[in-house]
């Protein structure tokens, strides 16, 4: 499967599926409600401040994915429009799990769109 061929959702949307699922079968799986326990948090404000909003995951996704360098990796700007980092070092972490490599403005860019996404005036 290649990179055109992925969809990339947020936990919000994975919570919703599973909530869906568990009202239309009355039950899930055992790792189905590990996963939606998961989901849940981690689509909450408990994981970073910031719940995650899949409308908001979407318009910062297709933001991202307009910069040169994450047009090239989408799996990374999925990331980053996830887990909505708001400061600089957290971007930084993020571009180094693929060796990405971005100078400081660069990186600003990012943390003022995700910023100006989520409403963030930390």
């Amino acid at each position: 499967m290649s990179d055109e061929d992925r969809t990339y959702i947020d936990y919000a949307t994975v919570r919703d599926a599973l909530l869906d699922a568990q009202e239309r079968r009355g039950e899930l799986s055992y790792e189905q409600n590990m996963a939606l326990n998961h989901a849940t948090w981690a689509a909450s404000t408990h994981r970073n401040g910031i719940e995650t909003d899949s409308k908001v995951f979407n318009q910062l996704l297709s933001g991202l994915l307009e910069l040169d360098k994450l047009a090239a990796a989408p799996d990374i700007a999925a990331k980053i429009a996830e887990i909505i980092p708001v400061h600089p070092q957290d971007v930084k972490a993020i571009l180094a799990s693929k060796r990405v490599v971005m100078d400081d403005s660069e990186v600003e860019h990012i943390v003022t769109m995700v910023r100006q996404h989520v409403g963030y005036e930390g």
